[in-house]
């Protein structure tokens, strides 16, 4: 079992960064393959980036790639997901998930645990 809670989403002008970050609880933080998606009013969710228990294979989804970076810190047991040059349209609640039964978190089948998602507003 593994909890997570998302923080730092926020209003940011076009062009801006944010940090977010995602904290999980209970023990094998290590073993879990990490990753971000959101999802826009109307639309589904969708894969935004995914890291694996080392830190060493990330993978990013086509319109995050270049601007958007995935990382962890299995000591503190936390998530980031560091975007910068932001658009209106990465506006959406950004959610944490984790899972283990699979080496990436690109697809929803593969996630076992969700955070309760966190706003990100891109403002024109």
């Amino acid at each position: 079992q593994v909890q997570l809670v998302e923080s730092g989403g926020d209003l940011v002008q076009a062009g801006g960064s944010l940090r977010l970050s995602c904290a999980a609880s209970g023990r094998s933080f290590s073993m879990y393959t990490m990753g971000w998606f959101r999802q826009a009013p109307g639309k589904d969710r969708e894969f935004v980036a995914t890291i694996n228990w080392s830190g060493a294979d990330t993978r990013y989804g086509d319109s995050v790639k270049g601007r958007f970076t995935i990382s962890r810190d299995n000591a503190k047991n936390t998530v980031y997901l560091q975007m910068n040059s932001l658009k209106p349209e990465d506006t959406a609640v950004y959610y944490c998930a984790a899972g283990r039964s699979a080496a990436t978190l690109r697809r929803l089948v593969d996630v076992g645990y969700w955070g309760q998602g966190t706003q990100v507003t891109v403002s024109s």
